[in-house]
């Protein structure tokens, strides 16, 4: 079973040489806007793999010089990774921590480490535990540290470091807001070891990647200059949510909004990155302003709509002399003019648009984007939660039913923990009211009625609901998507709800991908024998269960290549919850009239539990209904300014083409 094809998904469209190039000169050329020693893999998991093998090497190396290695440690997601692999080196006899020193790098306070969170019970847990490291070796914030006494206590702090002969290297994660340790925007570059405020965006991330919902408004951390006293520094991040950040860090000023930018004034500071994080670097977003490209369409696509929100102008009224005072004289001496790159672009683009997103019969299908033939097509839209499909393509769904395909939607989680508690508790009224109605006040109801009545009153934050609140709560999930395909027109038997095992823990934190839920999803593919699948190609949500959901269909997929129908079946990813396909990568761009566009905002408001309650809306304000709007205008925005078509908006995807 292959549980990260999605990894695949960036792996396709760049080229290997702009993140891995083969000497040193033409490495030198691809990074010459980059103030930070940055390397970039292609998996998380291969850089995780890098980053502990090279401490190992590290921590050997000071060992045997000096006797002894000072590590200062960060607890981020992204370093768990990075201990999972130091502890099966460890097992392997690669390396020891005897002669290891380590320094927790931030706590929140107050302290108590029998309470989530906790970074030093997360440390202990994750990689202390597991290794030979003396636990006198182990410097931790002080759980008897009062706030009268902790300033004092930082200083004894930084002073236990200077004993032990500074920190040797630092290992941590650049932040979702650009922070190091715990310095957070506007943390001067001077800031040593010190109690702070949290601000509501990191307790927020905090609350995710501890699954917690009650997070301390204070912690103590070290500065940034006690993290740049370190003598090396490696830092982590993954992930497309985080690209801008990266770019700002990496080739940005220095800029104390982005504290992360400070490692730039590091001689020995690396920061190790997947391609996706790496999606902004110039090197892979804008790489003919460093080096001699491979000029594939799409590369060409990206540069001609770059020139064009450079000049101001629409794609056919693009010039030579554009194309040289903006360092594409490379293009005109491929094609011979500015005319021929223009007039071959317009038509790329064009060719994306159709209003037949399943294919127009009896039509001559050469530049379209999907097929004539078969019509009507079985069609199935996997849905990681009950409305992502219609926040999506909402638009785009509605067409394949009027059009007469056999379109299937399939939920593949039940969504459940979205559902706030007041919203599942008015169906319990309701129920508690028309009992005696309709005969269902049995004193099996009433127990169960009494039993969560209880638990509700007594509930504390953080508490994992019972299973029948789950089981409501799913429900209500179900009814609204339910409401939403009745409303677009989904036939009722075309509705599935997989319920894949990994989601129902009832918290926050998922477990792993299986087998079992790859299975579910088999099945179904096997069952409708599809034509077109639609699955989600926007991985950015804050708890990842859209990637795990995209890698359970990538993966059943995988499995079935060899079954006839897949031969005849094209996969198509959307996106829209939480970001939008870049235009030069758009295969297939679905225009939506102003009617049809309320028309999807009504199917999305059919989620009620999901409106002004969602508890899951990450950093955007914006409900989802609202970005899927502003989103779909921005597409049909972006058409229109490069001289196409202008619409009211536009739904995006992009094919994926498995690979063997």
């Amino acid at each position: 079973m292959k549980t990260n094809l999605s990894s695949q998904i960036k792996l396709d469209r760049i080229p290997k040489k702009y993140y891995a190039p083969t000497s040193e000169i033409e490495l030198a050329s691809l990074t010459r806007n980059e103030k930070l020693n940055t390397k970039i893999f292609e998996t998380p998991a291969q850089g995780a793999e890098s980053i502990a093998k090279e401490i190992a090497t590290t921590i050997r190396r000071f060992v045997d010089t000096t006797g002894k290695c000072v590590l200062g440690l960060g607890t981020g997601d992204n370093t768990m990774k990075i201990y999972e692999q130091l502890v099966e080196l460890y097992k392997q006899g690669e390396v020891s921590f005897k002669n290891v020193i380590v320094f927790n790098l931030y706590e929140f306070f107050p302290i108590d480490e029998n309470r989530t969170p906790s970074t030093t019970a997360r440390l202990r847990e994750a990689f202390l535990n597991q290794v030979d490291i003396t636990p006198a070796n182990f410097h931790k914030f002080d759980v008897n540290t009062t706030i009268e006494d902790i300033i004092q206590f930082c200083h004894y702090y930084e002073a236990d470091i200077e004993k032990c002969g500074g920190l040797d290297l630092v290992i941590c994660e650049i932040g979702q807001l650009g922070t190091l340790a715990f310095n957070e925007p506007g943390s001067s570059m001077n800031s040593a070891c010190r109690m702070l405020r949290l601000s509501n965006e990191l307790r927020q991330k905090v609350s995710e990647s501890y699954h917690c919902n009650e997070v301390p408004t204070t912690a103590i951390t070290l500065g940034l200059s006690n993290i740049l006293s370190a003598k090396r520094i490696i830092a982590m991040a993954w992930g497309e949510s985080i690209s801008n950040i990266v770019y700002r860090a990496v080739e940005g000023k220095l800029d104390d909004q982005v504290p992360a930018s400070a490692l730039q004034m590091h001689h020995h500071a690396k920061l190790v990155i997947d391609l996706s994080a790496a999606d902004e670097l110039t090197r892979i977003s804008h790489p003919w302003k460093v080096t001699s490209c491979e000029w594939t369409d799409k590369l060409i696509r990206r540069a001609i709509v770059w020139l064009c929100g450079q000049t101001g102008k629409p794609i056919l009224k693009l010039t030579n002399k554009d194309y040289n005072d903006y360092g594409l004289s490379e293009l005109l001496a491929y094609y011979g003019s500015a005319y021929n790159v223009n007039i071959k672009i317009f038509n790329d683009l064009q060719h994306t648009i159709t209003g037949w997103p399943g294919g127009k019969p009896n039509a001559d299908d050469t530049y379209r984007p999907e097929r004539a033939v078969p019509y009507p097509k079985r069609v199935i839209v996997f849905s990681p939660h009950p409305d992502d499909d219609v926040i999506s393509m909402g638009g785009t769904l509605k067409r394949l039913v009027d059009q007469k395909h056999d379109v299937h939607v399939a939920y593949e989680t039940s969504g459940n923990i979205a559902v706030g508690d007041e919203d599942m508790f008015r169906y319990v009224m309701l129920m508690d009211r028309i009992g005696e109605r309709f005969g269902i006040d049995t004193e099996k109801y009433k127990e169960i009625s009494a039993e969560i009545h209880n638990f509700l009153k007594d509930k504390k934050q953080g508490d994992i609901d019972m299973e029948i609140i789950r089981y409501l709560k799913g429900k209500i999930r179900q009814c609204e998507a339910t409401t939403a395909c009745n409303y677009i027109g989904v036939k009722p038997e075309n509705i599935h709800f997989c319920e894949l095992p990994f989601y129902e823990t009832g918290t926050i934190k998922k477990g792993d991908l299986t087998q079992v839920d790859v299975d579910i999803i088999k099945k179904l593919i096997l069952s409708v024998q599809p034509h077109q699948i639609f699955v989600a190609g926007d991985l950015a949500d804050p708890h990842g269960t859209h990637k795990v959901c995209t890698d359970a269909v990538l993966a059943a997929v995988d499995e079935l290549l060899d079954e006839p129908f897949m031969k005849d079946c094209r996969i198509w990813m959307y996106r829209g919850a939480w970001a939008e396909w870049e235009i030069d990568h758009i295969e297939m761009a679905v225009p939506i009239s102003p009617e049809e566009l309320r028309s999807k905002r009504n199917s999305i408001l059919k989620h009620q539990s999901q409106m002004e309650n969602a508890p899951f809306l990450g950093n955007d304000d914006r409900l989802f209904w609202q970005r899927a709007e502003d989103r779909n205008r921005a597409t049909a925005q972006l058409y229109s300014d490069l001289g196409l078509a202008s619409y009211e908006a536009m739904e995006a995807f992009v094919e994926y083409h498995p690979i063997r």
